[in-house]
């Protein structure tokens, strides 16, 4: 049974559903009485990775120091909860090894490109399309999908509800959902 504090590494395409479940997470874990930390992407670009950029070797670094952060929050008692699109399995491993393979929960939000770019809430495909802004996972730079992540999930088909229930199920702490 998992139930020492671990990390929920989410990762999928913008717009996947990642911050909108890493914040349900968060709710069910807490209402649990589960002390938790959510690493969402935008605000850990603006803090701790504000010195980024987006190149592959940026990406790369980024995930390396949210995973030493996961690493941090985890020993201190507290669950991580990481809402990043990751794109590169190299990186998800990385990231893997760093936190503990018994801590590292990789679930894949696969929303397809086509809901993602539908919802589009920050008009970041439309700027990918239009040439306004380069590097855009998904359109000119690469996502590769995990091969073997603990959880698959598609925000596009399954309701948020399903979404968090098949979260927690990971850990194997009864009925917390």
């Amino acid at each position: 049974m998992k139930k020492h504090p671990s990390t929920f590494w989410l990762t999928g395409l913008s717009a996947a559903g990642k911050t909108t479940l890493a914040h349900a997470l968060a709710d069910s874990l807490a209402a649990a009485g589960l002390a938790c930390q959510i690493l969402d992407g935008d605000v850990v670009r603006q803090e701790l990775c504000r010195d980024l950029g987006f190149s592959r070797e940026d990406r790369c670094e980024n995930v390396r120091r949210v995973a030493q952060q996961c690493r941090k929050i985890n020993e201190a008692g507290t669950w991580a909860i990481v809402a990043l699109i990751s794109p590169y399995r190299a990186d998800r491993a990385r990231a893997r090894q760093i936190v503990g393979e018994s801590k590292f929960f990789e679930v894949h939000l696969a929303t397809p490109l086509s809901v993602c770019e539908a919802r589009d809430p920050k008009g970041l495909y439309r700027k990918a399309r239009t040439g306004d802004i380069a590097n855009m996972t998904g359109i000119d730079d690469p996502y590769e999908v995990p091969l073997n992540p603990e959880l698959r999930l598609d925000t596009g088909t399954q309701p948020l509800a399903e979404c968090v229930a098949a979260a927690i199920g990971l850990l194997r702490l009864g009925d917390i959902a």
